[in-house]
C-alpha cells in the first residue's frame, strides 16, 4: 500500500500585507487545506491549533471584505447555510446499490463466495487463485459525494438506491472529507463511503450528555446517522463524526484504475480518507485469513464494524461477473455474530466491585449475542439506569462487542407492559447498606457511583484492599501479586487484612503451584514489611482520595497515627493540599470502628514507623524545598524517577507532573521533552542531576 500523499505545502512565505487579496486569500486557502488533511486525515498535525485558528481567522476577515473571492471549496465553507424546513431528494446517476450478505460468520462463508466467483468465470481447479480486494464493512451510513471539477458540490445518502436526500451543509462539517479534490479535476467523479463515529468520540459524546443531565445515545451508527440527517447544520457540526471513503458512483473524464484496490490508493492520493486495514487477498485461504484477523483485531478498533466486504480486485472481471438482480456477483458482505440483540429484563440485581463500587446489573432472558449466550448485562449506575428509564418487565436493547461486558443500550418503550416495574433507585433498594457487609453506602457530590463505605473489612473489596497494601509505593510486599492474592482469598486463608502476617511456610505450600522456596521468600518479605513508614502505611490503608502525595503530607503535618486518626475535618483541612472531599473521606474512614480496629491489629502483629517522623511543628528552615514545586522530565543519571521525587518530597518540596507559572524549577536529564521546552518558554529556571543535589543540601544551584 502506498505512503499517504501529502496536500503540496504551500510557499513557505505568505504574501505580503499589500498584496493582492485574491494572491492572499488563495494562500491561505492552501495552507489551511494542507494542515487540515495533515490533521484530520494523516492524524499528523505540524502546526498547534492556535495557529491554524488564526489563518483561518485572516481568510475570513479577507472573505467578508471582498465576498467575491469566496470559494466552494474554502475551509470557512465547511458550516454554511440556514436551518432548512426539510431535506431534498437526489436522484442517484449510478444506483447506490447493497452488495450480497453472507451470513455463515465462520471461514465456510469466505470459502463459499469464492467458490460461487470461480463457477461464475468458469475457472477450473488448476487456474490461479482470484484475487480479491478485502476491506472492514464499517457500520454507518453510506454517502455519496458528488465532486465536479474536483470540487465537492453535492452530498447524498442511499435513501432507497435510486433516490437518496440532500445533505451538502452538514457533510460540509466533517474535517476528513476534503472540499476540493488533490491532483484530479475531473468533470464527474462521485466517491461513495460511510460516515461513522469513533468509539471514543461516542463515549465523550454521551459523557458530555450525562454531564448535562440529557439522554445518552444508543450506538454509534444511530448517532452518527442521526447527525448526518440534520435539518440545522450547526448541530451537524457538533457531533464528531468521520468518513471512510471505498467506492465510486458516476464518472466523467477520469480513466479509472484497472483494479479496486489501485481505485483506493487513487483515492488516497486525491486527499480522501481510506481505511488502513485492506489487503489483496489470493484466493479463498486469503479471504480465510483476511476474516479471521479483523475478528480477532475487531474490538480492539476504533471504531464498529460488522463484518468484512471481499470484491473481485479487477475491474475487468467485476463486469464480466456482472450483476443478479440488484446485487454485484463479484462483491460479498461476510459477516461477524451480531453485537445487538433484544430482550427481557427479568430482574435488576446489585453488585459491589472490588473498590467498593455499586454496579446494578440487569439479570435477562437469555439471549445470543456477539458470539455467546447472555444472562447478565451492566447498567453502569443507578444515573444511567434511570436516564434509560429502565425498569423490569421491559423489552431491552442488549449489546455485547467481543470481551467487552455486555450493556443494556436501550429500552423500546412501545413494547413497555401495563405492570412494568418502578423506576430504580439504588438506595431504597439496599436499605442504604451494602448487600455484602452491611456498611453504609455513600455517593459523594458530582459523583455518578454508590460505594461501600467498609474498604478493608468489606469481602467483596478484599482482594483489591491486599494488592494495594502489598504494593511498591505502600507496604512493597515482592511476590504478594493478583495470582497468589486469589488463592489466598479463594481458599480462605486470608479474610483481613492483618490476617496475612500469621502467614506461614506451612499454609502456603498448601496453595496450588506454590513451592518452598516461594513461600520462604513471601514470609521474608512479609516480615520485611513490618518495618515501615508513617506515610507508607497510610496510603496503604487504600483510603478513598488519599493517594502518596497526601499520605505524605499528613504524616508530616500529624507525626502520628492517633493524630490523624483523630483529626477533625477543620484540622484535616489545615494540611497541604487537602480539601473538604479529602478531609471528609478520612473523617468518614476513620469514624468506622472496624478501621480503627484493623490499625490496631495491625500494629499489634508488628508493624511500626518512627512515630513523629514529621510534624507541623518542625522548622521551615529544616526543609530546604519547603513551598516549592518541581517538575522532573527525562532520563536523570544516577537517580530514578521515584527516587528523586522521594528526596524532593522529603526536603518539604512537591513533585508536579506538568509546568506552569506556578513551578519553581524544572529538574531535567538526558532525552527531556517538552516540558523542557515549556520551562524555557516560561523562563522557569532548569537544573540537572547536580543542581537537584545543590537544593536538597539548601545550596544556591547553578542554572
Amino acid at each position: 500500500m502506498p505512503e499517504p500523499t501529502l496536500f503540496p505545502s504551500p510557499p513557505s512565505t505568505p504574501p505580503v500585507d499589500d498584496a493582492p487579496a485574491a494572491d492572499r486569500a488563495a494562500w491561505l486557502r492552501a495552507t489551511l487545506q494542507h494542515h487540515a488533511h495533515r490533521y484530520y486525515v494523516l492524524d499528523a498535525p505540524t502546526v498547534p491549533d492556535a495557529e491554524y485558528d488564526h489563518l483561518f481567522q485572516a481568510l475570513q476577515a479577507i472573505e467578508a471584505e471582498h465576498p467575491e473571492l469566496r470559494t466552494a471549496d474554502s475551509p470557512t465553507q465547511r458550516v454554511i447555510g440556514q436551518v432548512l424546513d426539510g431535506l431534498q431528494p437526489v436522484r442517484h446517476a449510478v444506483p447506490m446499490l447493497s452488495i450480497e450478505t453472507e451470513t455463515d460468520t465462520t471461514a465456510q462463508g469466505a470459502v463459499a463466495f469464492d467458490e460461487r466467483v470461480r463457477s461464475a468465470l468458469k475457472l477450473a481447479e488448476s487456474d490461479p487463485p482470484v484475487r480479491y480486494a478485502a476491506e472492514l464493512k464499517f457500520d454507518g451510513l453510506a454517502i455519496n459525494l458528488r465532486y465536479e471539477a474536483g470540487v465537492l458540490v453535492q452530498a447524498a445518502t442511499r435513501g432507497d438506491g435510486e433516490t437518496g436526500e440532500d445533505v451538502t451543509q452538514n457533510i460540509r462539517t466533517i474535517g476528513q472529507i476534503p472540499l476540493r479534490l488533490h491532483g484530479n479535476d475531473a468533470p464527474v467523479i462521485e466517491v461513495r463511503g460511510e460516515v461513522y463515529m469513533r468509539r471514543d468520540d461516542f463515549e465523550r459524546l454521551n459523557e458530555a450528555q450525562r454531564v448535562k443531565g440529557e439522554k445518552t445515545y444508543v450506538n454509534p451508527r444511530n448517532t452518527a446517522a442521526g447527525a448526518v440527517r440534520q435539518l440545522d447544520p450547526a448541530v451537524t457540526a457538533q457531533r464528531p463524526l468521520s468518513f471512510y471513503a471505498y467506492g465510486l458512483g458516476e464518472v466523467q473524464g477520469w480513466d479509472l484504475p484497472p483494479s479496486h484496490a489501485g481505485l483506493l490508493d487513487a483515492f488516497v492520493a486525491m486527499g480522501l480518507p481510506v481505511c488502513a486495514d485492506r489487503v489483496v487477498a489470493e484466493g479463498a485461504a486469503g479471504l480465510v485469513a483476511f476474516h479471521a484477523a479483523m475478528g480477532a483485531k475487531r474490538d480492539a478498533l476504533p471504531f464498529d464494524i460488522d463484518g468484512v466486504v471481499y470484491k473481485v480486485d479487477d475491474r475487468a472481471l467485476q463486469q464480466q461477473l456482472g450483476f443478479k438482480t440488484r446485487e454485484p456477483r463479484w462483491a460479498v458482505a461476510h459477516k461477524y455474530p451480531a453485537q445487538e440483540q433484544l430482550t427481557r429484563l427479568l430482574a435488576i440485581d446489585i453488585q459491589v466491585g472490588r473498590t467498593g463500587k455499586m454496579t446494578p446489573v440487569a439479570k435477562l432472558e437469555p439471549v445470543f449475542v456477539g458470539g455467546t449466550t447472555v444472562s447478565n448485562a451492566t447498567l453502569h449506575n443507578e444515573d444511567e439506569a434511570r436516564r434509560k428509564d429502565v425498569r423490569v418487565g421491559d423489552t431491552v436493547i442488549v449489546r455485547r462487542a467481543g470481551d467487552v461486558i455486555p450493556e443494556v443500550v436501550g429500552v423500546l418503550l412501545e413494547r413497555r407492559p401495563d405492570d412494568v416495574g418502578e423506576p430504580f433507585d439504588l438506595y431504597a433498594r439496599l436499605g442504604g447498606r451494602c448487600p455484602v457487609c452491611a456498611s453504609p453506602i455513600a455517593r459523594e457530590e458530582g459523583e455518578v457511583d454508590w460505594r461501600c463505605t467498609g474498604g478493608l473489612t468489606c469481602p467483596a473489596q478484599r482482594k483489591q484492599a491486599l494488592l494495594h497494601w502489598a504494593g511498591r509505593r505502600m507496604m512493597d510486599i515482592e511476590g504478594l501479586g493478583d495470582k497468589v492474592v486469589d488463592q489466598l482469598v479463594d481458599s480462605g486463608l486470608i479474610r483481613t487484612l492483618p490476617e496475612l502476617y500469621k502467614l506461614g511456610v506451612g499454609k502456603l505450600v498448601e496453595l496450588e503451584r506454590y513451592g518452598e522456596k516461594s513461600a520462604q521468600n513471601l514470609v521474608a518479605a512479609l516480615e520485611a514489611s513490618k518495618r515501615t513508614t508513617l506515610a507508607r502505611f497510610v496510603y496503604a490503608l487504600g483510603i478513598r482520595h488519599v493517594g502518596e502525595a497526601t499520605a505524605k503530607d499528613l504524616a508530616r503535618h500529624f507525626g502520628a497515627m492517633d493524630r490523624i486518626m483523630d483529626a477533625t475535618v477543620e484540622q484535616l483541612q489545615a494540611v497541604r493540599d487537602v480539601g473538604p472531599v479529602v478531609a471528609q473521606s478520612l473523617r468518614a474512614f476513620f469514624d468506622q470502628p472496624h478501621h480503627r480496629e484493623v490499625v490496631e491489629q495491625l500494629r499489634a502483629a508488628g508493624i511500626t514507623w518512627d512515630e513523629h517522623e514529621g510534624s507541623a511543628e518542625m522548622d521551615a528552615s529544616m526543609l530546604p524545598l519547603a513551598g516549592k514545586t518541581l517538575v522532573l522530565t527525562g532520563t536523570l543519571p544516577t537517580l530514578g524517577r521515584d527516587d528523586a521525587k522521594d528526596l524532593i518530597e522529603a526536603a518539604g518540596g512537591k513533585v508536579s507532573g506538568s509546568v506552569s507559572r506556578k513551578t519553581h524549577y524544572v529538574i531535567a536529564g538526558s532525552e527531556a521533552g517538552s516540558k523542557l521546552d515549556k520551562a524555557r518558554e516560561l523562563g522557569i529556571p532548569v537544573l540537572d542531576e547536580a543542581g537537584l543535589q545543590a537544593l536538597l543540601a539548601g545550596q544556591t544551584p547553578q542554572a
